[in-house]
């Protein structure tokens, strides 16, 4: 079976094939840091971390990369009301993210790049646009990246550059698509960047990068010039993702990212979760209500990602009621004597067989989710008849599950047993081609996860429940 995406570039279904298997680069557009993100941004990180956890499934060895910006028009003007310094504004933000991230279980991207520490990066960029002459300095000192010098401008939103204002430019970086000019890669220094610390020196003149400047360096300096798959929502496709290709591919000469993959809105009564609409929810309302991660992210996978799907507080409740089910199921899989191995052989194959081809269906959750739970309806059935179950249906169970992240941490220490097995087996993998780097990130997220794991004299491992995880001291 073949893995196939819909690439946002040709919309269309595609096989996807990376550039140096079985390694695969992606890169995820990152919260902006000026306030908490709200559940409808998370939403999109969720259907990004299956997809990286299914990839992992399906044998690949992904490098993940998701930015962080910490300074745009939005974090500057914050941090300017507050009164504070930019990165003094930022900072509770971004630790806020990584506890929300950790509480929704998604697998930690290898790099966190911020945009304030890649400030030489981006200036290196801007200056090699305007050698290349696709970038011109504006009356107003800043610089811009002039669309009509780059012909296929327009080919991953099917913009019609005609209906762009020639000449206009705005400096802006709020998003809406009637701003669509020539686009700010830097911009002149004003009296409230130098206010909070937001400004920094160029050959082309003090001031800032602009929002999409940011992650095209961030992205060239990790994963290359070209990466295999860059995924966000789909609000950025236009302008900021459309903007990205503009300039790394004029300054590199060379395809930008081979699959583009959108994830659509998370609404609230038929109005698209938002800031700007006052009708967000944030992670940490929901884990102060006492939510279960499991559950949003069933109601999440209820519905596939290039998809609107409606919040609602029932669909919750529902999503609520099928992962305890999950949960009861797997801890009587765990309970149960060994045997019966006759009897579950056809409904573990059935249950991978047909995982495996929803997911390989552009990543169809709804359908692996209906796999999943026609086994326990029918797992059930077979430990009425047997009360007994082989490791091998409780295996199958775990690596499934392990993708999805639905079952109850309560009910499921499996589950978590099994992410952390898998992260143990990255570690080794990366131990063994002497990425050291690597192998002791991985023992830091284990030991956060409250295992800590040794390495044996015959080249194997062992894991240890450690009594106080790391990430609680």
């Amino acid at each position: 079976m073949t893995l196939r995406l819909h690439n946002t570039l040709s919309r269309q279904l595609e096989e996807f094939r990376p550039l140096a298997p079985p390694r695969v680069t992606l890169y995820t557009c990152g919260p902006t840091v000026w306030n908490y993100a709200h559940i409808g941004n998370f939403r999109t990180f969720v259907f990004e971390d299956v997809l990286r956890r299914y990839l992992a499934y399906r044998g690949f060895e992904v490098v993940h990369v998701m930015n962080l910006t910490d300074v745009d028009d939005r974090t500057i003007n914050a941090a300017k009301a507050a009164g504070v310094p930019l990165v003094e504004h930022t900072k509770p933000f971004t630790r806020a993210f990584f506890e929300d991230r950790d509480y929704l279980r998604l697998v930690p991207a290898h790099h966190y790049p911020a945009a304030t520490g890649f400030i030489p990066q981006m200036v290196a960029l801007v200056s090699r646009l305007l050698e290349r002459g696709v970038a011109y300095r504006g009356a107003d000192g800043s610089v811009y990246f002039g669309i009509e010098r780059f012909p296929s401008y327009g080919r991953l939103s099917r913009i019609d550059t005609r209906e762009i204002k020639v000449g206009a430019r705005v400096s802006s970086d709020e998003y809406a698509k009637e701003d669509a000019r020539d686009f700010a890669l830097w911009k002149a220094a004003k009296p409230e960047d130098e206010a909070v610390g937001a400004a920094w020196d160029a050959p082309f003149g003090r001031g800032r990068p602009g929002w999409h400047l940011e992650c095209s360096a961030m992205s060239q300096h990790y994963l290359g010039d070209t990466l295999d798959i860059h995924c966000g929502a789909v609000d950025l496709i236009f302008p900021h993702h459309e903007d990205e290709i503009a300039q790394s591919e004029a300054a590199s000469g060379k395809p930008f990212a081979r699959h583009w993959l959108h994830g659509e809105f998370l609404m609230i009564r038929g109005t698209k979760m938002s800031k700007r609409y006052g009708n967000f929810l944030t992670a940490r309302d929901l884990r102060e209500q006492g939510v279960e991660p499991a559950a949003v992210r069933y109601l999440f996978g209820q519905t596939h990602y290039r998809k609107q799907l409606d919040w609602s507080d029932e669909a919750l409740e529902g999503a609520a009621a099928a992962v305890r089910r999950l949960g009861e199921f797997r801890e009587r899989l765990a309970k149960a004597p060994a045997g019966g191995s006759a009897e579950w052989g056809e409904p573990v194959a059935v249950l991978e067989r047909r995982f495996v081809e929803a997911m390989d269906d552009d990543l169809n959750v709804p359908g692996a989710l209906g796999a999943l739970m026609d086994f326990v309806r029918e797992g059930n059935a077979v430990l009425d008849r047997t009360g007994a179950v082989p490791v091998s249906a409780l295996a199958a169970f775990d690596r499934i599950t392990v993708v999805l992240q639905v079952v109850p941490a309560a009910g499921g220490a499996g589950d978590l047993d099994a992410e952390v097995r898998s992260l143990a087996e990255e570690r080794q993998r990366h131990r063994r081609e002497r990425d050291w780097a690597r192998a002791d990130e991985i023992r830091n997220i284990l030991l956060d996860k409250g295992f800590d794991v040794r390495d044996t004299k015959d080249g194997g491992y062992e894991l240890r429940r450690v009594s106080t995880p790391r990430s609680a001291t």
